[in-house]
């Protein structure tokens, strides 16, 4: 479980210094897919990257099975991170010079994970390991950042805007193998997006503006990725 308490952060300093996110609680259980919303400078990727670990909280608290990661040392967020997050960014992020398999075996080897192979075959691109990002569709290299993030064998899964830069066909796929991840895996998700229609696939949706949580909603039943609006 994830609990964040009064989690603040600052932006510039002096007169330039902004408050972006405002004091903010949430909570997320174990294998819940979360959605989090907001129009643009709502805070929503400075809360993802925050939760993640990805960017130290300037104030609050953030607790992870109990254990406070906003406490943590450099080197033990290195270690957090290393060991139990797995990123999916809007940008694919792929090393250019390497293939699927070898960008793939990178998430892997963080965790000493031998069996990647599995995983590229879960994403479709079995057929393509050895071909270089420049030589992939765009769905095809978010696949196989999703396989490299999925190598980690990571217990939360964050997510920001991973269908931005896919066509309506491609992003539908996308989210539709993210969801069944999820499902079938156990594994945390949590997602920032500007599609208010992914939030129908949620556990639950988080809504925020100006650095606060508007609203919290909770859905008893949730759509594919193939019945929600686009």
């Amino acid at each position: 479980m994830i609990i964040a308490k009064e989690l603040r952060k600052f932006y510039g300093s002096g007169e330039n210094r902004q408050e972006v996110l405002k004091g903010i609680d949430l909570t997320v259980s174990d294998g819940e897919f979360v959605v989090i919303l907001g129009a643009s400078g709502s805070g929503k990727s400075t809360l993802l990257n925050t939760l993640s670990g990805l960017e130290r909280a300037d104030g609050g608290s953030i607790l992870y099975d109990g254990t406070d990661i906003a406490r943590f040392s450099d080197s033990e967020l290195t270690k957090f991170r290393k060991e139990q997050i797995g990123f999916i960014f809007q940008q694919y992020y792929l090393l250019p010079h390497l293939s699927v398999e070898k960008n793939v075996r990178m998430g892997a080897d963080l965790a000493e994970n031998a069996n990647y192979a599995e995983v590229i075959e879960a994403v479709g691109l079995a057929g393509k390991c050895k071909k270089y990002p420049s030589e992939l569709s765009g769905g095809e290299q978010q696949r196989a950042a999703i396989a490299r993030a999925l190598a980690k064998k990571p217990k939360v899964l964050f997510c920001d805007e991973p269908t931005g830069a896919l066509d309506e066909r491609t992003g539908r796929q996308i989210l539709d193998y993210i969801s069944k991840l999820q499902k079938s895996s156990g594994i945390t998700v949590i997602m920032v997006t500007h599609n208010q229609n992914i939030a129908d696939m949620a556990d639950t949706v988080v809504k925020l503006n100006s650095g606060t949580v508007l609203e919290v909603q909770h859905h008893n039943q949730q759509k594919s990725a193939y019945e929600i609006g686009w």
